[in-house]
């Protein structure tokens, strides 16, 4: 078959036809070039999250630079970009079988320097309104709608038994932007990098100077990098085309909307905590510079990522789930102990232990809940096929498109846990004064989502 000598020329960075479960062209052909589109991938969508999640930082230092805003507008900026990313991420999950996988993150790779410039710049002019900020907050969410294509994409190069690793690896090394964002950005802000298109930075209390726009335009020439990585290095898959009113069925399954809220618990709570985590315990422990520790919260949770899919194709992705769900209800109900009363007590070192355990057993159960979603999907999907006496091919391919589309649509109920925690946060904060409010619904909720684990899937006869 011509494909298994030279697929790529076919037709340029098309790949007509495409058989990852074939076991001889995978080893000879499909996993050479499912790898090459996996390395380019993972460098975007790590770029992506670094974008996304830029206030988290920025919103730190804005009253710093001479804004004036208040506790709870800054914990909005943090929160906003997880509601544009949420919503996008519907009509994204469904793009990579209409546009292709080379060029829709070629495209939306480069589209994320337009709110890093316009960042950039919004952050010198102290006149800047609180509602430019709010657009740009918003522009930076189409970086988190990046995660739905980048997924639906990825599952499409690999073969079944190994979706959890080549997810985990995509989704894990894509998440560990946020670390890197929250590791660069203290960094590059106290030094003139783009002097030459910025002032002379604003003087602070002990005489150091901040480039608050460095932390937005650090990222612009890696963009534009990789964008042309994408363009020129990775592949459409023409075998797995498909139309939206292909896709849209999966949204009738109601094992989608109950994996959504499973994946609302591990991812949502992943990205909710990178986004306020640093708000947070500025508000808790203002004596702490927490912009110096803030980054590794995230980089337990990415790294962890990749492990929980690992696992889950080792163990059952059911179980990984149930555990590590487990464990984040009783570490979020220990963070009750941690919390300062009334401005005085609490324990900066237990409230930051508890939350490295949070962050990591979010990006555990991140990994090993997208495995599930991928092993439900194409059971349910073959299983039906087969009942209205399709073929096996017919069934596997029917089975490859419901699940990358359902894997994207999931991916953006995940999301919204990004607006949702430091939303909460700062209501709570805003009509107690404390964050135990915000964290009682967060156990409660976790607590629902072990019962959903279990009752739906974990029984004997719901295994995988």
């Amino acid at each position: 078959m011509a494909l298994t000598q030279h697929p790529e020329k076919m037709r340029k960075g098309v790949i007509e036809d495409w058989h990852p479960e074939d076991k001889a062209f995978w080893e000879k052909t499909g996993q050479k070039i499912a790898s090459r589109n996996l390395w380019i991938s993972v460098p975007c969508l790590l770029l992506s999250f670094c974008v996304w999640m830029l206030f988290s930082a920025v919103a730190v230092n804005l009253n710093k630079v001479g804004f004036n805003f208040t506790t709870d507008q800054l914990f909005m900026l943090t929160a906003l970009p997880s509601v544009s990313g949420a919503l996008l991420r519907v009509p994204y999950s469904f793009v990579i079988p209409i546009f292709g996988g080379r060029r829709w993150t070629a495209i939306s790779t480069v589209f994320l320097i337009i709110p890093c410039i316009w960042l950039g710049f919004a952050v010198q002019d102290t006149t800047t309104s609180y509602s430019t900020f709010i657009v740009i907050s918003l522009l930076c969410g189409f970086a988190g709608a990046n995660f739905a294509s980048s997924m639906a994409n990825i599952s499409f190069f690999f073969p079944k038994a190994r979706q959890g690793g080549a997810l985990g690896l995509n989704g894990g090394l894509g998440n560990l932007g946020v670390s890197v964002m929250q590791l660069v950005a203290p960094l590059v802000i106290g030094v003139g990098v783009f002097a030459m298109f910025s002032g002379p930075g604003v003087v602070q209390p002990d005489g150091s100077r901040l480039w608050l726009e460095n932390a937005a335009w650090v990222w612009v020439p890696f963009l534009l990098f990789f964008t042309f990585a994408a363009w020129f290095g990775m592949n459409d898959l023409a075998a797995n085309k498909a139309s939206l009113s292909q896709q849209l069925p999966v949204l009738k399954r109601g094992h989608l909307w109950l994996l959504s809220i499973l994946y609302l618990c591990s991812f949502g709570s992943f990205i909710g905590f990178s986004a306020g985590f640093a708000m947070l315990s500025k508000t808790q422990f203002p004596d702490i510079v927490i912009l110096h520790y803030a980054f590794f919260g995230p980089l337990l949770g990415a790294l962890a990522r990749p492990i929980g899919g690992a696992l889950s194709d080792k163990f059952g992705g059911i179980r990984v789930t149930l555990i590590n769900f487990i464990i984040m209800a009783i570490f979020s109900a220990l963070l009750f102990l941690t919390l300062p009363e009334n401005g005085a007590g609490g324990s900066f070192i237990a409230f930051y232990g508890v939350f490295m355990v949070l962050f990591l057993t979010a990006g555990l159960g991140s990994g090993s809940t997208f495995q599930m979603i991928a092993v439900v999907f194409r059971k349910i999907t073959v299983d039906r096929m087969k009942a209205q006496g399709a073929t096996d091919e017919t069934a596997q391919k029917e089975a490859v498109t419901e699940s990358a589309a359902a894997l994207g649509f999931i991916s953006a109920i995940g999301a919204i846990g990004g607006f949702f925690i430091p939303k909460a946060f700062g209501t709570s904060l805003a009509m107690t004064g404390s964050p135990a409010g915000a964290m009682k619904i967060f156990v409660l909720f976790y607590i629902a989502c072990v019962l959903i684990t279990w009752l739906v899937y974990g029984r004997k006869h719901n295994k995988q």
